[in-house]
C-alpha cells in the first residue's frame, strides 16, 4: 500500500501515467494525495474539475483497481457506502493523525476480530 504515501504531485503523475495529463492540475490544486484516493470516485470527481463520463469511468475504475476495492454488487444501492474490510481500513487511512500514521492492514484486522 505504498499508494498511501503518495503526494499530491505523485497522484498527478499517476494520473499523467494513466493517459490524462490534462487533469494533473486537478489533483494538485485539490492536493488529493495517496489517502484522499479513497474519495475519489464518479461522485465527486466533478468537483475536481473533470466532468468527461468516460474520464470519470476510467479514472474511478483505475482508482478501485488501485486500491484493491471492488464495485458495489448490481443489487446494492450506490447510496450504501461499501463494507468490505479494505474499504473501511482505507477510509480510516484517509485521515491522518499520529495514531492513523501507524496503523497498518494486518493491525486492522486483527484488532477486528476482537
Amino acid at each position: 500500500m505504498d499508494f498511501l504515501r503518495w503526494s499530491s504531485e505523485d497522484v498527478a503523475q499517476w494520473i499523467e501515467s494513466m493517459g490524462f495529463p490534462q487533469y494533473k492540475a486537478c489533483f494538485t490544486q485539490n492536493y488529493i494525495t495517496g489517502r484522499k484516493l479513497i474519495h475519489v470516485n464518479g461522485f465527486n470527481l466533478p468537483r475536481l474539475g473533470i466532468s468527461d463520463f468516460q474520464h470519470m469511468q476510467l479514472i474511478s475504475g483505475q482508482v478501485k483497481a488501485l486500491l484493491g476495492v471492488s464495485e458495489p454488487h448490481w443489487n446494492q444501492s450506490i447510496a450504501d457506502p461499501l463494507h468490505d474490510d479494505r474499504t473501511i481500513f482505507l477510509q480510516m487511512k484517509s485521515r491522518s493523525g499520529q495514531q492513523t500514521d501507524s496503523l497498518t492492514y494486518e493491525h486492522f484486522l486483527n484488532n477486528k476480530s476482537r
